[in-house]
């Protein structure tokens, strides 16, 4: 079986889209602003945390539908958002492995359909409210990643080291594109969930420290994914969670966004 091209994937998406739902909610819409393919994540209940450490003990969510990116936020698209907005573009100068991808002349072409990376918080959340969308809370990440069937990896519930980008298969290479590892997959549809870079969430680690910035200490930001720099299998599951300061900036931790549902409109 022939796994098929990016462009055939979104052309398979864009079709989706345009499908008459007959009344119900479309299984895929493309946001108008970037472009991005999103995926439906139904209404409804699942378990959240897999018990398998104290940062993620299970415990039953229930969320209204939403949608969410297929892919993360691509360096062609941010490259669209610095364009239209004039916000600062990704750390000038930073190097990914010996790779410097971003100048100031812009990014080149060929890292066009890599995430983008070197960002804080504050540049994903400008980039998501530009989009007309939002980023995901840790429930809606969580949610997506682990599919229908809430599973421990998006692929199922056995770690296989050929699903995700990660330290121990990535050769001389760093992030891969966003459409690598199609056999990574989570059952709602999404790519790199687990794996290639991590990617910041909405919401803060405790919302009652956020009086901290008054201080001059500054609260913790939820990523979530796992990452090209990581070898451990542990740190690849979908309910694994971890805590960075906001202003943040690594080669490692992008973004994906998430269109809320307004039902009955």
């Amino acid at each position: 079986m022939n796994t098929p091209t990016h462009t055939e994937i979104l052309t398979g998406l864009r079709t989706l889209a345009l499908r008459p739902s007959g009344g119900d909610l479309p299984p895929v819409v493309i946001n108008e602003q970037d472009g991005s393919p999103m995926v439906l994540v139904p209404a409804g209940s699942f378990t959240m945390g897999d018990g398998l450490d104290k940062e993620s003990p299970q415990h039953t969510v229930t969320l209204e539908a939403f949608y969410i990116s297929v892919y993360a936020v691509t360096n062609r698209q941010y490259r669209a958002f610095v364009q239209a907005t004039g916000h600062r573009p990704p750390n000038i100068g930073a190097r990914i492995d010996s790779l410097s991808v971003w100048h100031e002349d812009g990014c080149p072409e060929e890292f066009d359909d890599y995430p983008v990376v070197l960002i804080n918080w504050d540049d994903a959340d400008a980039y998501a409210r530009w989009a007309g969308c939002r980023l995901p809370t840790e429930a809606e990440w969580e949610k997506a990643a682990r599919g229908p069937e809430g599973s421990i990896y998006p692929w199922g519930d056995r770690w296989d080291e050929n699903n995700c980008r990660h330290r121990n298969n990535r050769g001389a290479d760093s992030v891969a594109p966003v459409y690598a590892y199609p056999e990574g997959v989570s059952g709602y549809g999404t790519w790199n969930q687990s794996g290639n870079v991590m990617e910041w969430c909405s919401v803060w680690h405790d919302e009652t420290d956020s009086a901290n910035t008054d201080t001059g200490e500054e609260s913790l930001r939820q990523e979530r994914g796992g990452c090209w720099r990581y070898p451990d299998k542990f740190a690849f599951r979908s309910s694994q969670r971890s805590f960075v300061v906001s202003k943040a900036v690594n080669d490692f931790r992008g973004f994906r966004l998430v269109l809320p549902v307004k039902m009955g409109e």
